[in-house]
């Protein structure tokens, strides 16, 4: 199997790579603006490319796009908001083009979403058949990153779109940034508390995707998170519990938009998203409940 990877360097990316390289039988090239950078990450077997052509599409079985600048990291100013749209759109377009163009496609696109496809939404189930979706900027983010995804679509190529949750992981991602306050007894809800949290580990992200590839029958919006989201309030409990440590300090809508402006519409706001996909295609959680899976990523942080 050989693999083109872009957003290599990120968190998915990184835990994909180190699975998919297991196996000796894999080729993984990986698209990087810094490829020194990105030797020192991934190691030095896996080939490194500063630019997309037609020949890294057509060699390829299997294309996962993950790049994308983080939509979390800096207040949304015009500016940002442009950067994280056309860091996501513009190279998924150019990965659709060279797919159409190719003479022996790749026969798998995944493509990287969110669950703020749905935009902000209370308490209600959503699976991938959900449209009532909330006009903002996440929404229309990912509705147009989908779309042109989809462009790749042909009788030689399936495309998948990874609508993925907020990923639990050690060393980065949401939970890292959580982390110091919660260990310093300083964690509590943010906002109301009631906002739902679509979670999922970043072993089993892993997993669903290579379980995508080996899957033809999973195509379109696949939600990419654990079968149980918890609101806010129960997993800032969780994870205080988790650290052996107090949960008091609430942190008011009010001071969260004086922080974050609008991005504070990321933790004010919610979704109960399920995955209905992946388990109908039996698939099968290793971390399905957020004790076990905080459990799991805590346990080597506790003397640290």
């Amino acid at each position: 199997m050989k693999f083109l990877i872009t957003g290599g360097t990120g968190l998915i990316g990184r835990e994909l790579i180190r699975h998919l390289s297991k196996d000796d039988d894999v080729q993984i090239t990986v698209l990087s603006r810094n490829p020194v950078r990105a030797a020192q990450l991934l190691g030095e077997h896996i080939k490194l490319i500063t630019k997309l052509g037609i020949d890294a599409v057509e060699q390829q079985n299997v294309v996962i796009n993950l790049a994308g600048e983080p939509i979390a990291d800096k207040r949304w100013s015009n500016g940002q908001k442009k950067e994280i749209c056309q860091s996501r759109w513009q190279i998924t377009q150019q990965l659709v083009d060279l797919i159409k163009r190719a003479k022996t496609p790749p026969a798998l696109l995944i493509s990287g979403s969110a669950i703020g496809f749905y935009g902000r939404q209370g308490s209600q189930e959503i699976d991938e058949d959900f449209t009532d979706c909330h006009h903002e900027f996440s929404h229309q983010l990912c509705k147009c990153w989908e779309q042109i995804a989809l462009g790749a679509k042909s009788n030689y190529t399936r495309v998948a779109l990874l609508r993925t949750g907020i990923v639990l992981a050690r060393n980065a991602g949401a939970l890292a940034k959580m982390l110091p306050a919660f260990r310093l007894g300083l964690g509590g809800k943010i906002a109301s508390g009631e906002q739902i949290m679509s979670w999922i580990h970043v072993d089993d992200m892993v997993r669903a995707i290579t379980h995508i590839i080996d899957h033809s029958e999973l195509q379109g919006a696949i939600n990419m998170t654990a079968p149980n989201p918890v609101s806010n309030l129960d997993f800032s409990q969780a994870l205080a519990h988790a650290l052996s440590k107090p949960c008091f300090l609430p942190m008011p809508s009010i001071m969260v938009k004086l922080l974050f402006g609008e991005m504070s519409d990321l933790l004010i706001y919610g979704q109960n998203v399920v995955p209905n996909k992946l388990k109908h295609s039996g698939f099968s959680f290793t971390q399905p409940t957020l004790d076990g899976a905080l459990a799991n990523i805590l346990i080597d942080r506790r003397s640290t």
